[in-house]
């Protein structure tokens, strides 16, 4: 158990150091890597969370597919970050927005029972009727599949039109660009 939570701690302070290298570096290629090695991460603590299925679709769309896209874009924009106008005044709001949300977030956390306890809400009155009751409502033999695509089916459709739109959203970016450049060489 506490070799576990070495582990988590351990995890999260690794992706707190990789944001603070997002942020910092100037190099867009690095930034598309280290955002591959944040998403591939992200899935070990969600693995170690005893959460495989948001661990591999972590591991599948945000290291693997959004890796790629950038990549992409990349090679059809460029690598150098343009330089642009960086103003002088530092506006304090952003980093209030972020302290208050994440005050919020701790101050909610604080009510919340342990994590795996047996006595907690969704041990005891949700998982038991998935677990009893799912094969005579749905015939789904596998629990997982029947949680996700039947119980939790809104759920995952919402997830899946995301990713869906956002993917669309990147290959227009670069369509668009990629006939821009057709236009330009022709004239």
């Amino acid at each position: 158990m506490i070799l576990e939570q070495l582990i988590d701690i351990f995890l999260l302070a690794f992706l707190a150091i990789i944001s603070i290298a997002i942020v910092r570096i100037r190099d867009v290629f690095s930034a598309v890597m280290l955002f591959g090695i944040y998403s591939l991460v992200s899935a070990s603590l969600f693995l170690m969370l005893a959460a495989a299925d948001v661990a591999f679709t972590e591991a599948a769309v945000g290291a693997g597919i959004s890796t790629i896209l950038m990549l992409a874009t990349l090679g059809l924009t460029g690598r150098e970050k343009e330089k642009m106008l960086v103003k002088k005044k530092i506006s304090l709001l952003p980093l209030v927005i972020v302290v208050v949300t994440g005050a919020t977030l701790i101050y909610g956390i604080v009510d919340l029972p342990p994590f795996g306890g047996a006595d907690n809400p969704a041990q005891v009155h949700v998982t038991p009727r998935y677990t009893q009751q799912s094969m005579s409502e749905i015939d789904v033999p596998n629990l997982v599949t029947a949680v996700l695509a039947s119980y939790r089916g809104f759920d995952t459709l919402g997830e899946v039109v995301v990713i869906f739109t956002a993917g669309v959203g990147v290959l227009l970016l670069i369509g668009g660009r990629r006939r821009r450049e057709e236009k330009h060489a022709d004239e």
